[in-house]
């Protein structure tokens, strides 16, 4: 385990449900990797659905001891398992996705949220509060699901060229690197009905394309074992098949098919609720 003398922090949201126990511990494994801090949080807020009631003193209280207490048990047990990880844990009384997300616009380095919460409906593949992490977020977000324990399979990144996608190649490398793991980078592509070249030569070109977007990433990691493959198909469902097989999955917020005004591209949106393992999704990049 690395140790900084100022180490970044990871940021897990957590409210007592199983999906929220998994990101804790898929959090705690990260911290351990990178040598960062871990913050465990646990929102709450009291409310009533009609105006006729106000919250006396008693209830808040009662709602805030039962989250430091929540979130303290959840603190110890990561302790216990990781020793000498730096923990903390933190109870605020906010709404669970803003508390998230001001955490992260204060200096987080990444953000981890389970797929669905204690409040999720049973037919919900993805809760609000993750959604609204994942969409909103200015630093990158981990939505932990599918095969969260998962320490075999390649980290995949899927690459389009796009800006967005650089960030996710970085990220990639990365975690390919602290893994010990090896890079599967995928450029999927769409062929249309009618192409203007043959389809040797655009393979062609989506491969070089590929390539060009490894190749100063392969010299800052050399002792990274990358895969680079060219799928034909809509990337959101060729990312999703390699997932049953990966151990992370990363892209970037917004690919080249994206609308300017989406905060979160379709590629994100379908991996969040299909993939098969967790996802990175890169929003940015904060490495202090």
């Amino acid at each position: 385990m690395r140790v900084n003398v100022n180490p970044p922090r990871i940021v897990v949201g957590y409210d007592g449900s199983e999906p929220a126990r998994q990101a804790v511990q898929w959090a705690a494994g990260e911290a351990g990797r990178t040598g960062a801090q871990l913050q465990i949080v646990n929102a709450y807020q009291i409310g009533w659905p009609g105006g006729y009631y106000a919250v006396v003193a008693e209830q808040t209280e009662a709602a805030r001891e039962a989250a430091e207490e929540l979130v303290s048990q959840i603190a110890g047990s990561v302790r216990d398992r990781v020793p000498g990880l730096d923990v903390i844990g933190l109870s605020v009384d906010a709404l669970p996705a803003a508390a998230l997300l001001e955490l992260g616009d204060a200096g987080a380095r990444l953000l981890v949220v389970g797929s669905r919460g204690a409040g999720g409906l049973a037919n919900l593949v993805m809760g609000s509060v993750g959604q609204q992490v994942a969409t909103h977020a200015r630093v990158p977000v981990a939505v932990v699901r599918g095969r969260a324990a998962a320490d075999d399979g390649p980290v995949v990144v899927g690459v389009d060229g796009s800006a967005s996608s650089e960030n996710a190649v970085a990220l990639a490398f990365e975690a390919a690197r602290d893994r010990g793991a090896g890079l599967v980078a995928i450029r999927a592509h769409v062929t249309p009905a009618q192409p203007s070249r043959p389809l040797p030569d655009i393979q062609e070109f989506e491969r070089a394309a590929l390539q060009a977007s490894l190749a100063p990433w392969r010299q800052k990691y050399p002792d990274v074992r990358v895969e680079a493959l060219v799928a034909a198909g809509r990337a959101a469902k060729v990312l999703v098949g390699v997932s049953h097989t990966a151990r992370l999955v990363v892209v970037g917020s917004r690919g080249h098919g994206g609308f300017g005004g989406l905060l979160l591209g379709s590629v994100g949106q379908q991996l969040m609720h299909h993939a098969e393992c967790p996802v990175l999704i890169a929003h940015g990049r904060r490495d202090t």
